[in-house]
């Protein structure tokens, strides 16, 4: 593994070399825009994983095809001659912190937010209590969430949240498993989703409509399923636009993205049930406080909420027991700390001025940016990434002209990246390498005629496709 060849300053200084650790949309959106911004930078994209892009490949519901396309631009960013993906390569396991600083001129942190928000409830950690994240992950053929980990064995289905996310495992909750036969689901996710005895999806929101994080689009999908009945329970008035008295969590006018909801939630409270096979219920205005079961998740007890200054919602002392018998909480991300990098514990994030990671005195670490969730906190949809990654280039660019000090410097006396690596017994994964598992998964589809590509699950698929051998440096 040599160095990416790279194209000399016209006024003959050197090439500037940057790591950025991460390949989901925030690292590769930072990659592009160095690389369209200056002809004189090269780019090597680290991964954990041997597949790039991140929540795209690993966060996106298998029936929103459009949004997965995204990938096929992302490609195009690692197939630019001055970028490379290293994949297999975790930041503070194989590779650490100093030795990407020895060896480049640059360190963007694009690590994301991996980490679950729990809701600190007890029986929280029953059998049949899990992280909606975990179970995207599985329907997405994550390698490291077990692909027998949810069996869907459940009748009823508590989500807590009210979020996109939380409709996205409600709507794969409720969706007819035929409709899952053309997407990139693996096998075995497939046929758990044919074997799902689940019933009834409870969608749980300790606010009101006019403080749920929805998308118009996304909610409406969840009407539009195929034999599913979706009811709303919400206090009287609110779906025709009234906030409850005292609500100081609403806004006095309602934006778009309000009205649409309420308009859509307002057609549901009005429509006949058609007995379909399967039920989603909307319920406002309850909070979590126990989760019951002795040995495993039985049911969800509620507190009914109210309004309360400012924007927050109280518990009125009214209980309520729902049985479930899967609970799947919903309720945020945040990003984990990362070995030698400094780390705002309340704010989840690295603390940072326009991308520039700051010391505990406020002090930028030369050499040291920051982009994404990790940068800003889990807010914003895919696009976002893009504008957020071109302010911090524009920094490290800045950071990087004639004058601009202080300037990190590489040592000129640490051996390159894969003499490092391999003196550690990693070589990483290759692009080549991740191209044989997009091969393999694009031909699992042909043979089993499931559309364009079926994704492996497992570590040890993903490592037989690609032909790497982990832990084998040459």
């Amino acid at each position: 593994m040599t160095a990416l060849p790279c194209p000399p300053r016209a006024q003959g200084a050197p090439c500037l070399r940057v790591a950025v650790v991460g390949s989901g949309p925030a690292g590769l959106y930072t990659a592009e825009a160095l690389v369209q911004q200056a002809a004189y930078v090269a780019v090597d994209v680290l991964e954990r994983l041997p597949t790039p892009y991140g929540l795209v490949r690993y966060g996106v519901a298998p029936d929103h095809p459009s949004i997965r396309s995204i990938a096929d631009y992302l490609r195009r960013v690692l197939e630019h001659p001055r970028v490379r993906f290293l994949g297999g390569l975790r930041l503070g396991g194989e590779v650490t912190r100093e030795m990407l600083l020895s060896c480049y001129d640059a360190v963007v942190y694009a690590t994301g937010a991996a980490r679950d928000r729990t809701l600190g409830v007890p029986g929280e950690d029953l059998p049949g209590s899990a992280a909606a994240a975990d179970f995207v992950r599985w329907y997405c053929g994550h390698p490291d969430v077990d692909p027998a980990m949810f069996g869907l064995g459940a009748r009823a289905v508590a989500v807590i949240g009210a979020g996109n996310v939380a409709l996205d495992v409600a709507r794969v909750l409720a969706r007819p498993a035929a409709d899952f036969g053309a997407t990139d689901v693996p096998e075995p996710v497939l046929a758990a989703l044919a074997a799902s005895r689940v019933e009834e999806v409870h969608v749980i929101s300790r606010r009101g409509p006019a403080q749920a994080r929805f998308t118009t689009r996304e909610l409406r999908e969840l009407g539009e399923l195929p034999g599913v009945d979706v009811t709303v329970e919400a206090a009287r008035g609110e779906l025709d636009g009234d906030a409850p008295a005292g609500d100081a969590g609403g806004p006095a006018a309602p934006d778009r993205r309000v009205r649409g909801n309420l308009a859509v939630l307002a057609d549901w409270a009005g429509r006949e049930r058609r007995g379909g096979p399967r039920r989603v219920s909307v319920r406002f205005w309850r909070r979590p406080v126990e989760i019951l079961g002795t040995g495993r998740v039985s049911a969800l007890r509620l507190e009914r909420t109210v309004p309360a200054e400012p924007g927050r919602a109280v518990g009125t002392g009214v209980y309520e027991v729902l049985p479930v018998q899967l609970v799947l909480r919903s309720v945020g991300y945040r990003s984990v700390p990362l070995a030698g990098v400094p780390f705002d514990a309340r704010r989840a994030v690295v603390p940072n001025a326009e991308g520039r990671v700051l010391d505990a005195d406020g002090r930028p670490r030369p050499g040291e940016y920051v982009v994404g969730w990790l940068k800003r906190g889990p807010f914003g949809v895919i696009g976002t990434n893009r504008a957020d990654a071109a302010q911090t280039v524009r920094a490290l660019l800045a950071d990087r002209a004639p004058g601009a000090v202080p300037a990190h410097r590489p040592d000129p006396a640490a051996p390159p990246l894969a003499d490092q690596l391999a003196a550690r017994g990693v070589r990483p994964v290759t692009y080549a390498e991740w191209l044989g598992i997009d091969e393999s998964e694009h031909r699992s589809a042909a043979v089993l005629g499931r559309g364009d590509r079926v994704k492996l699950s497992g570590w040890e698929a993903l490592n037989t496709a690609s032909g790497h051998r982990p832990g084998a440096a040459r």
